[in-house]
């Protein structure tokens, strides 16, 4: 019996645009260049058995750059492992092309990424806001999104609360 080894067959197939690959505590991270995510995720579907796209994930490196990241959690239900495809992304540069065509299920995940981080993505069925209204300005998950502070209502400060409240007036 073969070892299973995804690293090997992915930069077998990708070389440079695999440029970093991390393992930490048996969890395995490939970076991959962002305009060759949809090559790479077809790949791991269709020769390395990553079948199931669990779920992708927006991430803010704020003030770093590239500051912004999509992880791609895949798993292989055949070989029971599972598998990070890690995308880097900055405000300016090209979309990062959609996995839609991949993994149909990454349409609500994408859209979620775009809608609380400003990523960016090219080739999406129906890009737009998903959990915040279409008016909106700004994306709330990024690390300099100013905070809406609200005082929190204790019983010692229920009267100087209840002042700031916006009742209906009698």
């Amino acid at each position: 019996m073969t070892q299973f080894d995804p690293v090997a067959a992915l930069k077998a197939q990708f070389g440079d645009d695999i440029p970093h690959v991390d393992e930490f505590r048996g969890e395995l991270t490939v970076v991959v260049e962002a305009q060759k995510i949809v090559d790479v995720a077809t790949f791991c579907r269709d020769e390395l058995d990553y079948e199931y796209l669990a779920d992708i994930a927006g991430v803010d490196y704020f003030p770093d750059h590239p500051r912004l990241a999509l992880n791609y959690h895949l798993l292989s239900l055949e070989h029971n492992h599972r598998l990070r495809l890690k995308v880097y992304w900055d405000d300016g540069e090209e979309p990062v092309p959609s996995v839609t065509g991949v993994w149909p299920s990454a349409n609500w995940e994408e859209r979620e990424a775009y809608d609380m981080f400003g990523i960016e993505i090219k080739n999406h069925p129906d890009l737009r806001r998903i959990l915040m209204p279409p008016e909106w300005e700004g994306f709330p998950q990024r690390k300099d999104y100013p905070l809406g502070y609200e005082t929190i209502q204790f019983s010692f400060n229920v009267d100087e609360v209840n002042e700031h409240k916006p009742y209906a007036k009698k």
